[in-house]
C-alpha cells in the first residue's frame, strides 16, 4: 500500500527505481513504453511523489514539503526541468489541488512548455513532433485553465484529433485519456479529482 512513510522509506533510502515503479502502476503513463527513461529519475519521480501524496489528502506532510524542494529548486534557467515530459510533470505537481503558490515557478515552467512548441502545436524529446511526448503533456496539463492559456492548446488539440487514427496504439492510448482531460471544464476536473484514486481506478486518467 501506497503510504506517506512507504514514499518517505523508498526515498530516503534512493530507492527510486522501486518507488518509480510503484508511482506509476495503475496510471494511464504505465502503459506507454519508454516513459521511464524521462520519468525514472529524481525529479519526476519527486512529482509523481507530490502527486500520489495530493490524492491521499497528504500534502500537509513534511515529506510533501521534502518532495516539493526538490522540484523547486530543480529547476533550469531557462524555467524547464529537462525535456517537455519532465517539465509537464513538474508543473502537474505544482498546479495539484495542494498549490498554494509557486507562482513564479510555473509561469516560467509554463512559458518554457510554449517555447518549445513546434510550427503544429505539438512537443518533442529528442526529435521533431514527437506525438507521445505531446500526448503526456496534454494528458498532465490538459486540464488547467493556465497550461490552456499560456501553450497553443487548441492547435495541439487539433493536430491529435487530425491524426489519431494513424498514431501508434501506445501514442493513441496515451491520447485517448490526455482528450479527457482536455474536454474538462476546471470544475469537472475538480469534482472529477474527489472521486478518483489510483486503487480505484476504472481506465480513465488521473486527476
Amino acid at each position: 500500500m501506497m503510504t506517506v512513510r512507504h514514499i518517505e522509506r523508498l526515498f530516503s533510502n534512493h530507492q527510486h527505481p522501486r518507488l518509480y515503479r510503484e508511482l506509476i502502476a495503475g496510471r494511464p503513463e504505465a502503459t506507454a513504453p519508454g516513459l521511464d527513461a524521462v520519468l525514472a529519475r529524481v525529479v519526476p519521480i519527486a512529482a509523481l511523489g507530490m502527486i500520489r501524496l495530493d490524492e491521499l489528502s497528504q500534502a500537509q506532510t513534511s515529506m510533501y514539503r521534502r518532495l516539493l524542494n526538490v522540484v523547486l529548486t530543480s529547476q533550469h534557467p531557462n524555467g524547464g526541468w529537462g525535456d517537455a515530459m519532465a517539465t509537464a510533470i513538474a508543473l502537474r505537481a505544482l498546479l495539484g489541488n495542494a498549490s498554494t503558490g509557486h507562482g513564479r515557478s510555473i509561469d516560467r515552467g509554463l512559458a518554457h512548455l510554449a517555447a518549445l512548441q513546434d510550427e503544429h502545436g505539438t512537443w518533442h524529446r529528442t526529435w521533431h513532433g514527437d506525438p507521445l511526448a505531446s500526448a503526456f503533456v496534454l494528458l498532465q496539463l490538459g486540464d488547467r485553465s493556465a497550461f490552456r492559456h499560456a501553450v497553443r492548446f487548441n492547435d495541439a488539440v487539433a493536430w491529435f484529433n487530425a491524426h489519431a487514427p494513424h498514431l501508434e496504439n501506445p501514442t493513441k492510448r496515451l491520447w485517448m485519456h490526455a482528450s479527457v482531460r482536455c474536454r474538462m471544464t476546471p470544475a469537472e476536473r475538480d469534482g472529477f479529482a474527489t472521486l478518483w484514486t489510483p486503487a480505484r481506478a476504472t481506465g480513465r486518467p488521473a486527476a
